[in-house]
């Protein structure tokens, strides 16, 4: 547990103060360390973003960037860092996001006391603008059988998870804007052990073009995939899937504003202030 790699993707349209935050949370900010990261540059990026990665390569050594030629996407993106990663175990980032000091910290004290575990996550504090100001927060819980035939059952940016056992799942699968939650139900299926802890160590940009992505007939295809495959794999039942559809579905079909509100009133706690860590 001494070891592990942190694998992150970036693409042009992202904001170099925002990437500065994030890679600042993980290779300065943080009680202990990465030993490695992988940065998947997911096709060209902007001058700023260069100058960005090259500033922290000069500060943390084992940072390796994987450039790709096009923009392939955030599954395939993260497939091939996979590839590049050489330990273990993995911590996932994203590149606009921010973890708090302990993240890495707590995470690996619970897997070292819990070696059953092959994928482990935490609660997030959504911010719009500010990252001190916490405009709601989402958990998911320790025992996920129930959970996950509803949601995703945990916060993909907040996890770390077993190298082998992803791969023996099959790895990232193409399914819009729901990769995780598509590796999370095949790993459920094979009786690997998913799990989050209570204590929000990660704080996830939620803006308008985050909400804004969450919505539209792609992501109407994706749950009916994820659907599909719970079914499939017998995670839900045929009156579940119908239940599910029409719920999943219709939530996918709504305004942005509508979406939104519906988002925050059920599905999130709202709060103003970070709570104590």
């Amino acid at each position: 547990m001494e070891h592990f790699s942190v694998l992150m993707s970036v693409y042009a349209k992202e904001n170099a103060l925002s990437l500065d935050k994030a890679l600042n949370s993980i290779l300065i900010n943080q009680t202990i360390r990465p030993t490695e990261l992988i940065l998947v540059e997911d096709g060209p990026l902007t001058d700023e973003l260069y100058k960005i990665i090259q500033k922290y390569k000069c500060i943390f050594p084992k940072f390796t960037s994987i450039k790709l030629p096009i923009n392939q996407g955030l599954g395939p993106a993260l497939n091939i860092g996979l590839k590049h990663c050489h330990y273990e175990w993995i911590a996932r980032m994203d590149s606009d996001d921010i973890s708090l000091p302990q993240r890495f910290e707590k995470q690996l004290t619970f897997l070292a006391t819990h070696p059953k575990i092959d994928v482990l996550g935490c609660t997030l504090g959504e911010f719009e603008n500010d990252e001190n100001t916490i405009v709601s927060l989402k958990s998911c819980p320790e025992v996920i059988n129930k959970y996950i035939k509803l949601r995703s059952p945990v916060n993909h940016p907040t996890v770390f998870f077993r190298k082998s056992s992803v791969l023996k799942a099959g790895g990232y699968q193409h399914c819009y804007h729901m990769e995780d939650y598509h590796l999370w139900i095949r790993m459920y299926a094979m009786g690997m052990h998913i799990t989050s802890l209570p204590d929000m160590l990660y704080l996830f940009k939620m803006d308008t073009a985050t909400q804004k992505r969450r919505g539209g007939w792609q992501y109407v295809k994706s749950e009916i995939e994820i659907q599909r495959l719970m079914l499939k794999l017998h995670i839900i039942s045929p009156a579940r899937y119908i239940i599910n559809i029409i719920i999943r579905c219709s939530g996918k079909l709504l305004n942005q504003h509508l979406r939104s509100l519906l988002y925050k009133t059920l599905f999130r706690k709202t709060v103003t202030t970070i709570p104590p860590q």
